[in-house]
């Protein structure tokens, strides 16, 4: 009889508790639809919420998702469909992520580059902004969509709040989303780490591999042995029987096979570790935090290193580098990368020029009507340069990234006109006034700024480095009005471009060549998938395997062009696995976390630089095996299944 008592009082407690969960709404995503989703009333969901949210500025969803791959998250209004793209930092677990409702209303705000434009971090995931903008009123229904979804993936949501402050985000998981060894910690994987001597085997299969770069026939610059010219001692560029070409410092013909963000130890900080509770099993120990001008941060990236090379790990793990790319067939060290690699003179490299004025207020634009526009630029220049002027390893400069005024020249203006005095507010004032103010004036006003910038900064860069190409801007696409591409044409050496695409469009390709007359570079390509519990990247696969098959396909397709003659793949590392200081966490490495390599990317890697020769020589056809179901990061249609 107490026996019965006994349960009876726990089926009771449980059916309480049971009743104090509130119900979940699920959506299972169709993996054979190439846009796959479902709408649920938000009365449905909670309850007496509003539908005018003009008093509100953040909405706190209460949701899990079994999967890392970017969704997009909207709300239907009286003036139709609002949405954003939205990574989860801990698929698996339930967690609370809250949205600044500024980023439905209003027009992304002024930035340096496009990814500080449009990411935005938060605690349990991050937001790419893209959609529509517009009021939040009569709000009845909220959407989960994604595209091409990766394995038949679910979110189910519990709660939607409306707040006027930041409520926070938070992890509401009972186990660890992140492992001791800087892992996804709630899935599992061919190859995931478990053990100390897992990693320990792996990490000596690797050492015991030999050193060479025989198979791809290069140079000690990286230039092809079978194919000479006139050197100068420098890196230059040249056109051959009607195909571009780098000339290496010894006059091989060079193509530049190259990562972004050489560096060793990434994949695994940690930002802002007490605003995550429950979310690491385990945080580096402090001596291993990687240390900046502002703060000092766990890495789980150095942890593991110090675990393969003891105290010394980082000029191992540098040396380590070289002998990867040199197995591998990469030759260039791309932008963003590590001093301490680059200075070991071993490999060719790539910089680009610091403080030259360009300004995120002014959406990646400089103001060069200041009085001290170009004394200021010359200094940079001199202090920029000058350690490297005469070294034959640099390829040469870029002078920025992916300027967020492209396309947006008329709202940059009204950003200017809003703004404080400033010179470049005085003279847009005047110029409109003399020209009346219409979008095509707003834009040649932008067009003639930043012609003045790139012809200043051409001058001042031939006069105080001329032995290093200008490599120009990464743009954040090669589709530019035909101006710009005019201006490029004199102010540039080599026009450089990054594109997030199935492969380099060969049209586009066609005309800069046509109208620019210079050879072109790639500075950004990349796939990735969500296995390991990151974001899919820019462009997404269904496998490891198929990012292989990715790489091999973007890549030849794109040197059999006769103006391409660099790429840069982005990057070294995954991504951090809780994200980067603008959120992105994307699985778009050559390395992983824990320093092991992804053997198919690897494969892939090799395959496509033993051809490249004779692919851009036009000898051989270029690989010709598309991924399966590849996808980019673009708009969606309007459709749901």
């Amino acid at each position: 009889m107490l026996m019965f008592k006994k349960c009876f009082v726990l089926l009771l407690a449980l059916a309480a508790m049971q009743a104090c969960q509130p119900p979940t709404f699920r959506v299972v995503f169709d993996s054979s639809q190439e846009i796959s989703g479902k709408k649920f009333a938000i009365a449905d969901i909670t309850p007496g919420l509003p539908r005018d949210w003009d008093t509100c500025n953040f909405v706190t969803l209460e949701f899990r998702a079994t999967t890392a791959q970017r969704f997009h998250v909207g709300f239907t209004t009286a003036t139709g469909y609002n949405e954003l793209r939205v990574m989860n930092y801990v698929p698996g677990a339930w967690n609370r992520l809250s949205v600044p409702l500024k980023f439905f209303r209003n027009e992304p705000g002024s930035a340096v580059d496009l990814a500080a434009t449009y990411n935005q971090p938060r605690y349990t995931g991050w937001i790419n902004l893209g959609g529509k903008r517009g009021p939040l009123q009569g709000v009845d229904s909220i959407g989960f969509r994604m595209r091409r979804p990766i394995g038949a993936p679910e979110i189910e949501i519990r709660s939607i709040a409306l707040f006027a402050d930041d409520p926070g985000d938070a992890y509401l998981g009972d186990v660890p989303a992140v492992d001791e060894f800087g892992q996804w910690n709630l899935s599992d994987w061919e190859g995931k780490i478990k053990s100390h001597e897992q990693l320990q085997s792996d990490w000596a299969a690797e050492d015991a591999e030999p050193v060479s770069t025989a198979a791809f026939n290069y140079s000690r610059y990286g230039g092809y042995l079978n194919a000479q010219v006139r050197g100068d001692g420098f890196f230059r560029t040249a056109n051959i029987d009607g195909r571009w070409w780098f000339v290496d410092p010894d006059g091989y013909l060079f193509l530049s096979v190259g990562v972004d963000c050489v560096r060793p130890g990434g994949g695994g900080m940690v930002r802002d570790a007490d605003k995550r509770t429950g979310m690491y099993k385990e945080l580096p120990p402090a001596a291993l935090h990687e240390r900046s001008r502002r703060n000092s941060t766990p890495s789980f990236g150095a942890w593991n290193l110090h675990r393969r090379y003891g105290d010394s790990f980082r000029e191992k793990a540098n040396s380590n580098i070289i002998n990867r790319m040199d197995k591998w067939g990469l030759n260039t060290i791309a932008n963003w990368s590590s001093a301490d690699v680059m200075s070991l003179n071993r490999k060719a490299f790539i910089l680009q020029l610091q403080n030259i004025g360009i300004s995120g207020s002014l959406m990646g634009l400089t103001d060069v009507y200041e009085p001290e526009f170009a004394a200021r630029t010359e200094r940079a220049i001199i202090n920029t340069v000058a350690p490297q002027v005469n070294n034959p390893w640099l390829i040469g400069w870029f002078l920025g990234n992916e300027p967020a005024w492209m396309g947006r020249e008329s709202q940059l203006c009204a950003t200017i006109l809003e703004g404080n005095e400033r010179p470049i507010k005085t003279e847009l004032q005047k110029f409109l006034s003399d020209n009346g103010d219409i979008p095509i004036n707003r834009k040649a006003f932008i067009h003639r700024t930043f012609a003045t910038f790139l012809q200043t900064v051409r001058l001042l860069l031939r006069k105080h480095d001329p032995n290093h190409l200008n490599l120009g801007i990464r743009f954040g696409s090669g589709h530019l009005d035909p101006a710009i591409l005019e201006i490029c044409k004199e102010n540039f050496d080599v026009f450089s471009f990054n594109c997030y695409e199935l492969t380099p469009d060969t049209a586009m390709m066609n005309r800069t060549l046509a109208a620019t007359g210079l050879p072109m570079l790639i500075g950004e390509y990349h796939f990735g998938t969500v296995d390991r519990g990151m974001a899919q990247s820019l462009w997404q696969v269904n496998s490891q395997e198929q990012r292989g098959v990715a790489y091999r396909y973007y890549t030849e397709q794109g040197y059999a062009h006769p103006g391409l003659i660099g790429t840069a793949w982005f990057q070294w590392c995954d991504q951090d696995l809780t994200g980067r200081g603008d959120g992105e966490n994307y699985n778009c490495g050559l390395v992983d976390v824990t320093d092991r390599p992804y053997p198919y990317m690897v494969k892939a890697l090799q395959e496509t630089a033993v051809r490249l020769f004779d692919v851009h020589s036009g000898a051989v056809k270029p690989y010709d095996n598309p991924p399966v179901n590849a996808r980019g990061h673009g708009g969606m249609p309007d459709t749901w299944e």
